[in-house]
């Protein structure tokens, strides 16, 4: 809000009966606010103008990752064969955060050079606080991981790679 506004309605609020005035633009508030100067008559007033901030919405940071279910996934990359040419792509079908298996105790689904069938279950991708299951659309055997376990993931981010058999 411009001074020549603040103004124009300091006059307003001033000249009327109204004892207080209070304007909310793009999270701001401006309060106008009339009271009678020590005159038991009460034709002086005086003015104040308050600016008081809006708290703005609060984002919540999603959790960090549980460092004993990272910890697994660390050996399994370095032991990952070099690539090969013919590698399949497992995308995320949808945004959330991955896990690699069903509670932070138990063993992952897959590792590194584990071989899959498919419908076998590869994580597990939590969504809007449900958990879904990803299952292999081929039989191969996992040659990467390319996520940790924890971490939020977005839609076609390339989780895995399998070389088929």
């Amino acid at each position: 809000m411009r001074e020549q506004e603040i103004r124009q309605l300091i006059k307003m609020v001033e000249e009327s009966d109204i004892e207080s005035l209070e304007i909310r633009r793009f999270f701001r508030t401006i309060r106008i606010t009339k009271r009678a100067s020590g005159n038991h008559n009460g034709s002086s007033t005086t003015s104040n103008l308050i600016d008081i901030p809006v708290p703005q919405p609060q984002v919540q940071p999603t959790p960090a990752p549980r460092p004993e279910a990272t910890a697994p996934t660390e050996p399994a990359k370095e032991s990952a064969p070099p690539e090969a040419t013919n590698l399949v792509e497992v995308k995320a079908p949808m945004v959330g955060t991955f896990y690699r298996a069903p509670s932070p105790s138990a063993p992952p689904f897959v590792d590194v050079n584990k071989t899959v069938s498919t419908g076998d279950v590869l994580c597990i991708i939590e969504a809007m606080k449900l958990m879904n299951e990803i299952e292999a659309e081929l039989s191969g055997r996992i040659a990467k991981i390319l996520v940790e376990n924890g971490q939020p993931i977005e839609y076609g981010q390339v989780l895995f790679l399998i070389e088929p058999s």
